[in-house]
């Protein structure tokens, strides 16, 4: 009989993960009992997915306010420098935040108008707009800012982050100055100094900065990149990706994930016979049409997978081809040309009219995204997803 469904992704339910668990095992063994309970066979290419947060939390890989501070203290021995760019969310930001206050003595903070590099809101363009005020190029300060927009709150949070983030640095017995400003190199009007706290553009801040005379520049990714008095850490992405665990630490992104892909892989491969794929996700890369934020706060949607997920996808447009080239054809003489079409598509459709639409995107961020929503971030208790048929066609 002709098969008539094509993916399927399903959340997986697993144990609590605790510190020193065994990751892979626990993700093979839940994979492998919800298959016997369900009925469900392996296929080759099946994809398993897990969330970045139970491998991290299974590595233990967290660190404390002091210990955050302790690296600040010797990244930037005067105490004093630019803190630029940084996302407004209590769950993401604010106990980093916290850690370098506590490791510096002053800070003057730049944050990013009409909102932070995902999206969060600070204030709306309407209001910039009838103020007269050029996002590109003016430099606002906290008074400024003030005498034109009063006090501005997140329409969803209810927070006021300038005075948010300005309360929590000066708790820290830290002092503090807010401004605000787009183009990295204005900090350097405060200090020479820079600490860049943007995610996806901290690359091109880096490298602005340095060109403009900056003396010391450092990113998020250079903040606990190695262990500091046994804290955990991420050496490629230091405090990119973390998120609040309790009051006093943060829990960081994943490290050494490769190994636990891999043994994950291994894994089924002795207990199915099949070749099963294996990826760690985060945030999955997607914009919220209403709330306009973009969900991808972490560094990449997929920080390890195996190499069969490499790549992008290589699709042709079945309504393109429909329209165009077989416009004269209907019914089973339609299907049987597109099949055939597609069996015998060009290995590198890049360029090729006949995969306009497709969605040029990196396999693992299109995965990630799709593991991201199965799973959702509340209490579903589902950390693993276990995907099939996403690598099928129209033939198969």
């Amino acid at each position: 009989m002709e098969r008539l469904i094509g993916t399927v992704s399903r959340g997986v339910r697993a144990p609590i993960i605790r510190s020193g668990d065994d990751i892979a095992t626990i993700v093979s063994e839940s994979v492998l009992a919800a298959a016997k309970s369900e009925n469900l066979p392996f296929h080759d290419k099946d994809v398993i997915a897990i969330t970045e947060a139970v491998v991290a939390r299974a590595q233990g890989n967290y660190a404390t306010v002091d210990q955050i501070a302790e690296d600040i203290r010797a990244k930037f021995p005067t105490g004093e420098f630019g803190l630029i760019f940084p996302i407004l969310s209590r769950n993401r930001f604010a106990i980093c935040l916290k850690g370098i206050a506590r490791g510096a003595k002053k800070i003057t903070l730049m944050l990013s108008y009409p909102s932070d590099e995902v999206g969060n809101h600070l204030i709306d363009l309407d209001s910039l707009d009838e103020a007269g005020i050029d996002i590109y190029r003016d430099v606002i300060t906290e008074a400024r800012f003030r005498e034109l927009f009063g006090v501005v709150k997140h329409p969803v949070t209810g927070v006021d982050y300038i005075e948010y983030y300005k309360e929590l640095i000066s708790s820290q017995d830290c002092e503090v100055e807010v401004i605000l400003a787009n183009d990295p190199r204005a900090i350097l009007n405060y200090s020479k100094n820079v600490l860049a706290c943007d995610i996806h553009s901290r690359q091109r801040s880096k490298k602005l900065l340095k060109k403009a005379g900056a003396e010391l520049v450092l990113g998020l990714d250079d903040i606990l990149n190695a262990p500091v008095n046994g804290s955990g850490c991420n050496r490629q992405y230091g405090l990119l990706g973390s998120n609040k665990a309790t009051e006093e630490t943060v829990k960081l992104f994943p490290d050494k994930c490769e190994e636990v892909v891999e043994k994950i892989a291994a894994q089924m491969k002795e207990a199915t016979g099949k070749n099963i794929e294996v990826m760690i996700y985060g945030d999955g890369a997607f914009k919220d049409p209403v709330g306009k934020i973009w969900e991808l706060a972490d560094p990449v949607v997929s920080p390890a997978f195996t190499k069969g997920l490499m790549g992008q996808p290589n699709e042709v447009k079945l309504k393109y081809l429909a329209d165009n080239q077989f416009a004269d054809l209907q019914g089973d003489e339609l299907k049987a040309a597109i099949s055939e079409y597609i069996k015998n598509k060009e290995s590198d459709l890049v360029g090729n009219m006949v995969s306009q639409g497709t969605t040029p995107r990196r396999l693992t961020d299109l995965i990630g995204s799709l593991s991201d929503l199965t799973s959702g971030s509340g209490d579903k208790g589902t950390p693993i997803v276990w995907i099939q048929g996403y690598f099928d066609n129209y033939t198969v």
